[in-house]
Parts: C-alpha cells; structure tokens; sequence
C-alpha cells in the first residue's frame, strides 16, 4: 500500500481551518474504472487510503490525505455508462433540457473532462452545436454521428491553456469531484470564461447529501477526493465568480446538478441552502451506519456461502469495487457489466473476472446484487429474456 501521511486540514473549498475527520478506509485500489488486463495486475494495482474530513463552515467533504500521483487517467478507463438504456434516457432528457432552456442552437459548447464524448455530441446533435472537449480518457473512433465533423477532443487535462476556446455553454459533469482543490479549479474556469458574460456553466456531481443519508459506502472511492452538497456547491460557485441559477438532483437524486453564469466581483452573494447542520448530524451518525450496513451484507454472503448459492454482483464499476473491496470478499467468482470495453478485464483489488451478461446461461446464478439500484428493472429484464430468475437483492 502506497500511504500519503500529509493531512491537509485546510477546507480546499472555503480554506476554513475547521475540518474534522469522520470516515477512514486504510487501503484501497488507487483505481476502479482503469482496465485490468491481467488477474496479477487487479490484485497487485497500487493502493490509497480515504480519510475523510467534514468542513464545519461551508459542508465540503473530501479526502484530506489525498494524493493525485497515484493515478493515471488514460484511454484505459471505462467509465462510460452509455451502454444503459436506463441512463441514456437521463442523460438525453438531460441534454434536451439545456438545449431548450438555453436556446442552444448553433452555438459553441466547451465540455470539460468530456470522457468518450457521448454527452458532448448529444449536445451538438441536438442544437447544431460545435463544441470542444477535454479529457485525457477519450478513443477515437468509439462514437459514430455527424457532429464529429463540429468537434475538436483534446486528449488532456482542461487548463488555463485551453481559455482560448470560449463558449455559449461551459459543461462538466462527474468531473469536479476528481478535483483535489475545487476552489483553485472553479476560480481557474471563471478566469478562463472572462468577460463573457451571457455563457451558461453547467456541473453534475455526486450527491453527497443522499450518500450520507442512505449510508451509501459504495459512493465513496480513492478517485473521488471532493464531496459536495447543494448548500457547499453553491458556496464554492459564488466564491469562484459564478451566480447559481438553478440547482436540483437527480437520477434517484444521486446526483446533483448545478447551472450559473460568471458575474462580476461586486455581484451580492446569496444565502446557501443551509444544510450544514443537517450535513453535520449525518457525518456523526455515518460511522455506526456504516457497520450496521456492512454487517448486513457480511452476514447476507456467508448465509449464501452456507447456502452453496452461486452468487454474483451486476456492475464492475466503483461501486463493485468498493462492496468486494471493503466486504472482502473471495466468494464472489465473476462480476457482470453490459459494458463490452470492460468485459475480460479484472476488477480491481479482489481480481475477479468482468464478463457479459450471456456468460450467465452457463453459470445460472442463484443471487444477483445489483450495485445501483436504478438499474433494477433494467436488468432484471435482460436477465428474463436469458430465462434466468435469480434472487435480486441491490446495495
């Protein structure tokens, strides 16, 4: 394991001074969606740890020991979700409504941390938009549509150096969580955008309130090093330069989504939505949740064990890597994804198999846990038309 014993006790989002610590995980893979192509390389892949701290001023929760060498962003990361059904139709109904609302037709898009571009291209399908997009993650060739022809992707990490490419819509969605120091990053963009004033800035986030509410253990992962609720987004938007037009959730509310516009220096900021308190009581509570939850499922495995019911998980994303991860354990044989990118890879940590959902009519499995619950029906039907008819239970 690869320990970091600089604790950063300085909120990287108001630089308060009042940071408490509430959650650790010793060691954990510095990775969950980079493709490991070999058994060796899952279970010997470099490991982090998770500390987690609470900022009593403005809510920000994040990884204070935190540390950005460890990771590797590259065309070797699979986190596309397009292959679901059940998110394609949230991610176009998400794009329909910006390009509607914002009348974003013909119009220039920046999509910042675009990754293989899906939610870029919508955009410029449906408005006539050209746009660019920035990650080091993104393949050509995976997407096939007209708009290619009005985007340029950069196969980097968005910097001061890319604030020549000014846009209508600024967009960045499961990014800013990666983002060791949000406040250095939010002042960075709004610097960038300049004096355009009529440009929209659209972010998508995980929802931490929801995580610490439903105990959602499997949200949190090395990757992820900042954590925000709508009242500390808000704050870090207003303190970057930006006015919140819109903020709500969604997907179950497990995400959440905010919409600004740069404003000058002078511009009077508003009140936060306030949830600090609450956000405090549920930090103090997340601890004794955490074991009563991981308890449940440490008792639900080995009942199966007993059992002899072959069981699987549906979802080698990070959310499998933390349940096989922090449960450890070995009795799970193969982990399901319709992602065919991931499928022969090995999830990272516990080293089992990714593979289709057609390798089920062999293995027949009794126990399918789904890792995200919205997937439910989804899979449940795809496992119906197999005809298998596991027992389902979701994390």
């Amino acid at each position: 394991m690869m320990k970091n014993n600089q604790v950063n006790s300085i909120c990287p989002a108001c630089e308060s001074n009042s940071v408490e610590i509430f959650y650790e995980v010793e060691s954990f893979p510095v990775h969950t969606v980079l493709n490991m192509k070999t058994r060796d390389r899952a279970l010997n892949y470099p490991q982090g740890e998770i500390r987690l701290g609470f900022c009593n001023r403005c809510g920000f929760i994040y990884n204070t020991v935190f540390d950005s060498s460890l990771l590797e962003y590259s065309t070797e990361c699979e986190e596309s979700q397009g292959y679901s059904a059940t998110f394609n139709k949230f991610n176009r109904q998400m794009a329909v409504e910006l390009v509607e609302k914002y009348n974003l037709k013909n119009k220039k898009i920046v999509e910042i941390g675009s990754g293989k571009g899906d939610f870029l291209i919508m955009l410029c399908e449906l408005g006539n938009n050209s746009g660019v997009g920035v990650d080091p993650a993104y393949v050509e060739g995976r997407q096939q549509s007209e708009a290619l022809t009005r985007i340029e992707f950069i196969k980097d990490f968005y910097s001061e150096k890319y604030a020549s490419h000014k846009a209508d819509l600024y967009c960045c969605k499961m990014t800013l969580e990666h983002i060791q120091n949000p406040l250095e990053f939010m002042r960075m963009v709004r610097s960038a955008i300049g004096n355009e004033l009529d440009s929209i800035v659209f972010f998508q986030i995980p929802n931490v309130s929801r995580i610490l509410e439903d105990c959602a253990f499997e949200d949190i992962y090395f990757e992820h090093c900042s954590y925000f609720s709508p009242s500390s987004l808000t704050n870090l938007f207003q303190n970057s330069g930006f006015e919140a037009l819109d903020l709500k959730t969604g997907y179950s509310d497990q995400y959440l989504m905010i919409e600004a516009r740069p404003v000058k220096d002078d511009v009077v900021k508003k009140e936060g939505f306030g949830d600090t308190e609450i956000l405090k009581n549920q930090v103090l509570d997340f601890s004794q949740a955490f074991q009563k939850k991981s308890g449940f499922w440490t008792e639900k495995l080995q009942e199966f064990k007993q059992k002899n019911l072959k069981t699987i998980i549906w979802g080698s994303g990070s959310k499998g890597v933390v349940f096989l991860t922090l449960l450890n354990t070995t009795q799970i044989e193969y982990v399901v994804d319709i992602n065919p990118h991931r499928q022969g890879t090995y999830m990272a940590g516990n080293g089992q198999l990714i593979v289709s959902p057609d390798a089920l009519k062999e293995y027949e499995p009794d126990v399918v846990i789904i890792m995200n619950a919205i997937y439910k029906e989804e899979i449940k039907a795809d496992l119906e038309k197999m005809n298998l008819y596991p027992e389902l239970f979701t994390v």
